[in-house]
């Protein structure tokens, strides 16, 4: 045990010197508070749900926290932030709990879209905070994990000592941003002889407005494939299509818009409301076009991602294509349709900032 500098031991027994002579050297107290700095602990668990592509993160409780106000307590939530990546989409947050310096959270965030490649270059970093009202919230303490280290759909506890904060990359950061990730359905029905797209829901949106968030909304498009050196498009795609709207109480202010052939009127063109001041929007929307299951082989579908704005163009966010056209987990996804008749089938997809050339406007 440390001595406080300037006491004097008290002479000891030759057993007892014998016994001290295997001892290590003690460090000087003031090196052992150097060392580790009574920021508190924090308990918090960790699941990646690789089938629905989600990243559980469980804030049980903290411990010991350094006190931040003038009675000695703090005000203290947890913030979770992804990096790399600066939208405000990124960034979740507990609770917060007053006048403590020992808080029970037990609050589960949650990040969706969240892919296998994401959860090897990816980090998640936890600060816990002291909120105020009439100041800048103040920093207590953060841990890093690199999610590389949870294996899939497992659930890894953690028990840690916060440490000191750390500078965050700002240019890897801007680097490797993205314009965020959109949940797709596709379905071919028999009884309905159509196909079923669905908007689940969109993650991580890129800020498009002044406030930090964006008003989004969602555009798809059917469309032929190209004749390739004709220069010419084919239109095959006819006939009705249904709106069925699947509300929940969270869900207001949304928009999506479809196409079923060329119109310059927009007169085939659906919307629905915006939603409002967010960059996680729930949509939930599915339209059937009616088609024949042997055409869909010549069709590819253009989903777009816009920001509502008043009195001015609205802003392209993002966008990706599915169809025959299609590379990657875009084309596969559009085969897992065409070779599964009647059943769902639910793919994330990463926003690309090339705006399909269907949908050069609003």
């Amino acid at each position: 045990m440390c001595q406080p500098e300037g006491q004097v031991n008290e002479p000891a027994s030759q057993a007892t010197q014998g016994l001290q002579l295997l001892k290590a050297p003690s460090l000087p107290c003031h090196t052992v508070l150097m060392t580790f700095p009574a920021l508190g602990t924090l308990d918090f668990s960790l699941l990646y749900d690789q089938e629905n592509n989600a990243l559980h993160c469980t804030i049980s409780k903290a411990k010991g926290l350094k006190p931040m106000d003038h009675n000695g307590l703090a005000d203290p939530y947890v913030k979770l932030h992804l990096l790399p990546g600066a939208s405000k989409a990124n960034k979740l947050r507990t609770k917060t709990l007053r006048n403590t310096l020992n808080p029970t959270w037990n609050e589960t965030l949650t990040y969706y879209g969240i892919t296998d490649e994401d959860m090897i270059r990816k980090t998640l970093r936890i600060s816990v905070c002291d909120e105020d009202k009439f100041r800048h919230n103040e920093f207590i303490g953060e841990t890093r994990v690199p999610l590389k280290k949870l294996k899939p759909n497992h659930t890894k506890t953690f028990s840690i000592c916060l440490e000191k904060q750390l500078p965050v990359d700002k240019t890897e950061d801007k680097s490797l941003e993205e314009r965020g990730r959109i949940l797709i359905s596709l379905k071919y029905s028999s009884q309905k002889q159509g196909l079923l797209v669905g908007i689940v829901r969109c993650a991580h949106l890129a800020a498009m407005d002044a406030n930090g968030y964006s008003d989004p909304y969602v555009k798809t498009q059917a469309r032929p494939c190209t004749k390739l050196g004709h220069g010419q498009l084919v239109w095959e795609l006819q006939g009705p299509c249904s709106h069925i709207l699947h509300p929940s109480p969270s869900q207001v202010h949304l928009a999506f818009q479809r196409y079923l052939k060329p119109d310059v009127d927009k007169k085939s063109k659906h919307k629905t409301a915006v939603k409002k001041k967010t960059l996680n929007p729930e949509f939930n929307e599915e339209f059937c076009y009616e088609i024949k299951h042997g055409d869909l082989a010549k069709k590819t579908l253009e989903v777009t991602v816009w920001d509502y704005d008043i009195g001015k163009s609205n802003d392209f966010i993002g966008g990706v294509v599915l169809g025959i056209n299609a590379k990657g987990e875009r084309l596969k996804h559009w085969f897992d349709c065409l070779k599964n008749k009647d059943k769902r089938i639910e793919r994330w997809h990463t926003l690309t900032n090339e705006l399909p050339g269907a949908a050069l406007s609003d």
